[in-house]
């Protein structure tokens, strides 16, 4: 097999409001509207993101992306009314959430530091800082 690229996809109720919210929430470049809506990622991937009439989120982190400055990126997406989640009572998280929603992996020596939020959908995705 001779892989020559990939890409990630995922349903939402209303691409409008997909439309919206990863290009202005997010930032991310909108490259093509044709058959749904192609974005361009950094660092060379893309998200492909389609409507779907009986679309249901999954229950898990579908997207993530990568930060160089986890608080100010929380900041800014709550600033925009991002839809953040706090997830202290599942067993297995490593540590809490600290008041910013951040799960401080970097200080705990159990990963990075991350946070997770919803998009208009119900699609979770996370945020973190390597």
């Amino acid at each position: 097999m001779n892989i020559i690229g990939a890409f990630g996809s995922m349903s939402v109720s209303d691409i409008a409001a997909a439309k919206a919210f990863y290009s202005e929430t997010l930032g991310l470049t909108l490259k093509d509207e044709k058959m749904g809506l192609q974005f361009q990622l950094p660092g060379g991937g893309e998200l492909f993101v389609y409507e779907k009439s009986d679309h249901q989120p999954a229950v898990f982190t579908v997207f993530n992306l990568l930060v160089d400055d986890i608080d100010g990126a929380v900041e800014e997406l709550v600033g925009k009314g991002a839809s953040q989640e706090h997830y202290d009572n599942i067993p297995d998280i490593p540590a809490k959430q600290d008041d910013k929603g951040i799960l401080r992996g970097k200080a705990a020596g159990m990963g990075p530091d991350i946070t997770w939020f919803k998009d208009p959908a119900g699609n979770i995705f996370a945020v973190m800082e390597p």
